[in-house]
C-alpha cells in the first residue's frame, strides 16, 4: 500500500521500487520511436511505437522483459529523469526531478488514467505498431521534432 502523496515528501533516491514504478503514469509517450540526427543534436518523435506497446490498453504487454527484447528500452533512474532531455515534459519522473509538481490529470493525483486519456495526455489510440511500419518509412510519420541544442 502507497502512503497518500509520498512523492511529495521524498527524494527520487528514496523511493521504495513500488514508489517508483507508481509514478509512471502510463502515457506510452517514451515507447514512442525516436528518430535521431546524424549530429546527435535533435530527436525526431513519430507516431509509431514498440511492438510490445498495446495501444488500447496503454501499457508495454513485455514490461518485466522489455529491456531484454528491446536492448534500447530506456530504463528510467533517478540520474536519467534528471538529464536525459528527450524525456517527455509532462513525465512524472522528469516533473519532479526538476522539482515540480505533478499535473492535476496525472493518475496518483486524479484516483485513474481515465483523465490522462481523455485530455489527450497519452498516446491511447493514437498510434501505429512498428510492425506495421517498414524501418525505411519512419521519416514519414515523424509528429515533432525535440531540439537538444
Amino acid at each position: 500500500m502507497l502512503e497518500k502523496e509520498f512523492w511529495k515528501n521524498k527524494s527520487l533516491d528514496a523511493f521504495t521500487h513500488e514508489e517508483w514504478e507508481a509514478l509512471c503514469d502510463g502515457c506510452g509517450l517514451c515507447c514512442l520511436i525516436k528518430i535521431m540526427d546524424e549530429g546527435g543534436e535533435e530527436v525526431f518523435y513519430t507516431d509509431v511505437v514498440c511492438r510490445y506497446h498495446d495501444s488500447q490498453e496503454c501499457r508495454c504487454t513485455v514490461y518485466g522483459e522489455r529491456t531484454k527484447l528491446v536492448p534500447t528500452c530506456l530504463v528510467v533512474t533517478p540520474d536519467i529523469a534528471d538529464s536525459v532531455e528527450w524525456i517527455p515534459e509532462t513525465c512524472a519522473y522528469r516533473l519532479l526531478a526538476e522539482g515540480k509538481p505533478l499535473p492535476a490529470w496525472h493518475p496518483l493525483v486524479a484516483g485513474s488514467t481515465e483523465l490522462m486519456h481523455s485530455r489527450g495526455n497519452s498516446v491511447k489510440g493514437r498510434v501505429i505498431s512498428e510492425v506495421r511500419i517498414p524501418e525505411s518509412r519512419l521519416e514519414e510519420h515523424i509528429i515533432f521534432i525535440w531540439n537538444e541544442a
